[in-house]
């Protein structure tokens, strides 16, 4: 879209286009940067059956399992605590709280020094399994076993994801554990 030299030369004009470019750039930037936290395929919803069947660590009689179906689909929300809303270290925080009582930091990055760093072949159930998403973005779940992980993703809330994932792979860090 070519803008007519006099609308460009008229300072006040000038200033409201640039104010408008600007809040268009920032907009775009934030989107982009908000899916790049997750590429996982889209899930449809699962029946409790059909997630054990495709999900085998997730026995019947687990802990994970129940806490994971309470919590399945709610929406991810930066800072969000609730089921209203949740980000990905309030997820794991309340999950070591209700299933642990083992009482996590609040943010990624105090998550993160928790515990004691393991290689990703020695992790077990209930370990905390990092991701560096991006530059300064990190990103936080809960190893359930099977190279899986729940977590509440930006893009589709609170789900399982593959570590064999081309995305999670990439952008794997680090396994803590703090049990």
């Amino acid at each position: 879209m070519l803008i007519p030299v006099k609308f460009i030369q008229n300072s006040y004009l000038h200033f409201l286009y640039r104010l408008v470019m600007f809040r268009h750039l920032f907009a775009i930037f934030t989107v982009v940067g908000l899916l790049g936290c997750s590429s996982t395929p889209p899930v449809a919803e699962l029946s409790k059956q059909e997630i054990t069947t495709q999900h085998p660590q997730l026995s019947s009689s687990d802990a994970y399992q129940d806490y994971f179906y309470q919590w399945q689909g709610v929406p991810y929300k930066y800072g969000g605590t609730s089921k209203n809303g949740v980000d990905c270290s309030a997820f794991t925080q309340n999950a070591f709280d209700v299933l642990h009582r083992l009482s996590l930091p609040r943010t990624t990055e105090y998550q993160a020094t928790s515990g004691t760093q393991i290689a990703l072949a020695n992790a077990k159930k209930g370990d905390l399994i990092f991701f560096k998403t991006s530059v300064k973005v990190r990103h936080v779940g809960v190893y359930i076993g099977n190279r899986e992980f729940m977590h509440a993703s930006t893009s589709k809330g609170v789900i399982i994801s593959s570590l064999d994932n081309p995305y999670w792979k990439k952008a794997f860090w680090q396994v803590r554990r703090v049990l």
